[in-house]
């Protein structure tokens, strides 16, 4: 059996109107500052060792593309997704969340395996948090698999 691969990191890029609000917000949510990524136009958080965000200003954004910022509030070009270890954990970050200014644009979805619920950020980006019971989707797939 071949070795598994090293985890990959992944970096989003976020632009947000209000920098010192966005910190603030995703810190409510449970995400740590890395100072040694930051400045006044940009701040670099992360939900765990592999999964950051670097916040960047408008301006500060500008700078990596050619591209149109759109407006996260009335458009979507991606839908972010962070795991958790249960159901009342997905339900805590969610909360927290809305706590801290954030809005729930979508139902939740419960499939009993798999459970999740959503929010969109001050800048109106939208993270999805989900819980899966890996067991039971293997299995209730193998199912559907055999039915076909």
């Amino acid at each position: 059996m071949a070795d598994a691969p090293a985890p990959k990191m992944i970096f989003v890029n976020l632009p947000v109107t209000d920098l010192p609000a966005a910190i603030a917000f995703y810190e409510a949510v449970g995400a740590v500052r890395n100072n040694d990524f930051a400045d006044d136009s940009a701040q670099m958080i992360s939900f765990s060792e592999t999964i950051h965000a670097m916040l960047l200003t408008h301006e500060r954004f500008a700078g990596f593309t050619p591209r149109k910022i759109p407006n996260a509030h009335e458009t979507a070009q991606v839908l972010l997704c962070l795991s958790e270890t249960s159901r009342d954990a997905v339900d805590a970050t969610v909360d927290r969340a809305l706590a801290a200014g954030g809005t729930e644009p979508n139902p939740k979805q419960d499939h009993g395996f798999m459970y999740g619920r959503n929010f969109a950020d001050l800048d109106g980006h939208i993270w999805e948090v989900m819980w899966m019971d890996v067991a039971a989707a293997m299995a209730a797939n193998q199912g559907e698999t055999a039915d076909a």
